[in-house]
């Protein structure tokens, strides 16, 4: 793993400016002896699908918190939840290979398998296996093999045996260790994984043949209370599992959250103090709250933005306070849902320094978006005159628009529906590209044909 935990300020000071990238940063003043309480920040992301471009700019800000918190010898601890791949050409293509090739170069810890890891079935162009000798989780296995952080998932499970999945590099948690000069004995911050149980239904379902779901808090709370016993002193859970706050200013104040989604039922149905924090996900929306005394941050989706939480850490390794700050978009906040293009991305100074992009990581995602120039940029023949925007969870334009070239598609066809979080990008005013319709809509999906009655879609309509 690329995180470099032993004499925290001195040997990550050492591992950033190893490195030739103008975003990584020495630290501020030389460090010194580890005296007295630390900050430990934790930065979580979650739902990146494939939105490549953005990660040269994420990784120029965890280079700003990283030189802060080498000069004032604390730690950094970064962990996503999930959906990392599905998404964009760029990324599809590879099955996102290169997704965990930058992520490898950023430093991640640990990431959770969120159901959309399942896309892509078997090695190669085709979505599931076409025989018995193809393995409907190969590309999945592919990435695992290829990363130098684990894939968590502590509550997937093989559905003849009943026992989790033990797949190389996807185990149920992890331990950093973190060890500063000075420090009688080391920190160890335990990270779990855990998926959300729509995950059947919510991917390629032929792809998740012989696996089934557990209840994630049962194994949330056994394997926390594995990691307590074995010494871990911090406790984090990666979770793929989501729900939305409206009103982000004051992070004991639920009253803007929903709390039927199912993030708030795991937190209600394990023991408090399992947990420290958790990283959630799944559901694209901003969380920067205290749910039954855990910190939860969830920062949208499509490297949008990124949540943070700082732990404060005494000697003896108990948290003794807790900042939970509200999702720092990478980019001067655009209109919409959809993050501000790249290309129009204004970064503010982080940590009292500017925001530089970093060189490593963005060869990473040139070498990808030239392996895949030509298909991204071939034309359509169509002029989009005014943006069609998407939205999440209400009519939109481009709902619309999909649903309208299903019923062309279709003979027969008198009504389509499709679901809004499916819709993944805005398509931008224009002549039409093959790489904007593609990112708009990039799942490989079915068409399901029924006969309803009036009544039923009546019933359907009014009840959504």
């Amino acid at each position: 793993m690329r995180f470099v935990p032993l004499a925290w300020a001195a040997a990550a000071a050492v591992a950033v400016s190893s490195c030739s990238s103008p975003a990584k940063r020495a630290p501020r003043k030389p460090p010194h002896a580890a005296v007295g309480s630390f900050t430990l920040s934790l930065i979580g992301t979650n739902d990146l699908h494939g939105a490549l471009e953005r990660l040269p700019i994420f990784a120029g800000y965890i280079a700003n918190l990283r030189a802060a918190r080498a000069a004032d010898q604390g730690a950094v601890v970064l962990v996503d939840a999930g959906d990392m791949f599905q998404g964009t050409l760029e990324s599809n293509l590879a099955e996102g290979a290169d997704v965990i090739k930058a992520y490898n170069q950023i430093g991640y810890a640990a990431a959770a398998i969120g159901n959309h890891e399942f896309d892509f079935g078997p090695p190669g162009p085709a979505a599931t296996a076409k025989s018995i000798d193809e393995d409907a989780r190969g590309a999945l296995k592919a990435r695992a093999a290829e990363a130098k952080f684990p894939l968590l998932t502590a509550n997937i499970l093989d559905a003849q045996s009943n026992e989790r999945i033990q797949w190389p590099n996807m185990p149920p948690s992890t331990v950093v260790t973190l060890l500063r000069e000075g420090d009688a004995a080391p920190i160890k911050v335990g990270i779990i994984g855990v998926t959300t149980e729509a995950t059947p239904f919510t991917t390629m379902p032929a792809n998740f043949i012989g696996l089934k779901m557990a209840a994630p808090a049962l194994n949330l709370a056994s394997e926390a209370k594995r990691l307590r016993e074995g010494g871990a002193q911090v406790v984090i859970a990666s979770m793929h599992i989501g729900s939305k706050c409206s009103d982000l200013h004051n992070p004991n104040d639920l009253s803007s959250c929903d709390t039927n989604e199912e993030l708030f039922k795991v937190l209600s149905d394990i023991p408090k103090g399992s947990l420290d924090v958790v990283v959630a996900g799944h559901t694209h929306a901003a969380i920067a709250h205290r749910i039954n005394d855990v910190a939860v941050i969830e920062s949208y989706s499509s490297g949008r933005a990124f949540g943070r939480v700082d732990l404060r850490i005494n000697n003896s390794g108990h948290v003794v306070s807790t900042k939970i700050y509200e999702p720092r978009d990478l980019c001067v906040k655009g209109p919409g849902e959809n993050p501000v293009p790249v290309g129009q991305c204004s970064p503010q100074p982080y940590e009292g320094q500017p925001v530089v992009l970093d060189g490593d990581v963005q060869r990473i995602v040139d070498a990808a978006i030239a392996r895949t120039g030509k298909l991204r940029n071939d034309p359509l023949g169509v002029t989009v005159t005014a943006p069609i925007w998407k939205s999440y969870d209400k009519e939109s334009p481009l709902g619309n628009l999909f649903t309208d070239l299903m019923i062309a598609a279709m003979p027969n066809v008198d009504v389509a529906i499709t679901n809004g979080g499916g819709l993944r990008a805005d398509l931008p005013a224009g002549a039409l590209t093959f790489g904007q319709l593609f990112e708009a809509m990039p799942f490989d999906n079915r068409f399901a044909v029924v006969e309803l009655q009036g009544k039923h879609i009546r019933k359907l309509i009014a009840t959504t």
